[in-house]
């Protein structure tokens, strides 16, 4: 297997510091995946920390490597998590930008290895764990990447789009039309489907639901009711994404009221009549992760 040996070299910007270390299996990559070397610091209300959250629970890794939970919004002046920053001071010098969330940490150094998540998760599927899941199955990648591909581009953007107050009315038009064909491209692959791209849960699960919560949580916020109901329509969808919020690798982590917060502290957006249209009963089915009797 190659692995890009690549050390934790920032690249420091004050609005974006971005750390591109990489864990390997061997001396070349500049980190081994060892059990209680490394840590994960993250915010579950944001989509980023709570996709790492669900593949961390999935891949049991709670002895291997630890999670420390920061605040919903972050606690320092211009952004930032005030427990992050001395990671950042010992990884970059001279650091004065945000310290941001999520962070995976080199406990050995004391230094950033990574701030990108999608990365963090890769890596951390290379771990020695305790769960059954593989992540990132052989063979399937590309698969999961064009997933990846699809939530970023065909729900998250394009419902960002279709919900921004101000945009031209034909431009918001097709953004809910791109949004409304992903959404059907993907329910059909669900019909009859218990999972997405295999025969178990994998990143691709990972991604698609918690681009789901953000789409009922937040998204849904800046949409009239019209489109919410037409987004609702996609029954299979939401009852895949209602049965993974039963799973507790999903469930327990989420954190509605850190993701409400976490929105209302940085949307300038106009709320619209989607707002009063809420999809699923997140915390309801959330609450079924921590109580087996109930699903």
């Amino acid at each position: 297997m190659s692995i890009t040996p690549l050390a934790a070299v920032p690249s420091v910007h004050r609005a974006a510091p971005v750390f591109r270390g990489r864990i390997g299996r061997d001396a070349r990559s500049g980190h081994y995946a060892v059990p209680h070397r490394y840590r994960l610091h993250l915010s579950t209300a944001c989509p980023d920390g709570l996709r790492l959250a669900v593949g961390h629970g999935l891949l049991g890794l709670d002895g291997g490597c630890p999670v420390t939970y920061l605040p919903a919004v972050p606690d320092c002046p211009g952004g930032g998590h005030a427990a992050l920053r001395p990671l950042y001071e010992a990884s970059a010098h001279h650091y004065t930008g945000p310290a941001l969330a999520p962070v995976l940490s080199d406990d050995w150094s004391g230094r950033i290895v990574s701030t990108r998540a999608r990365d963090i998760l890769r890596d951390l599927d290379r771990f020695p764990h305790e769960g059954r899941t593989v992540l990132y199955p052989s063979g399937l990648e590309s698969v999961i990447e064009a997933v990846e591909r699809m939530c970023d581009e065909g729900i998250e953007e394009a419902a960002q789009r279709a919900g921004r107050a101000g945009t031209d009315p034909v431009e918001q038009a097709a953004a809910l039309e791109v949004l409304l064909d992903t959404l059907g491209r993907l329910e059909n692959r669900l019909a009859g489907e218990e999972y997405l791209v295999d025969d178990g849960l994998t990143a691709a699960d990972v991604e698609l639901w918690v681009t789901l919560v953000q789409l009922d949580t937040v998204h849904r916020c800046h949409l009239d009711a019209s489109a919410v109901h037409r987004i609702a329509g996609h029954r299979a969808l939401w009852a895949y994404a209602r049965r993974l919020a039963a799973h507790p690798a999903f469930g327990r982590p989420l954190d509605l009221d850190g993701i409400s917060r976490r929105h209302h502290g940085r949307c300038r957006g106009l709320e619209a009549a989607g707002a009063a249209v809420q999809i699923l009963d997140w915390a309801g089915h959330a609450a079924d992760a921590e109580d087996p009797s109930r699903r």
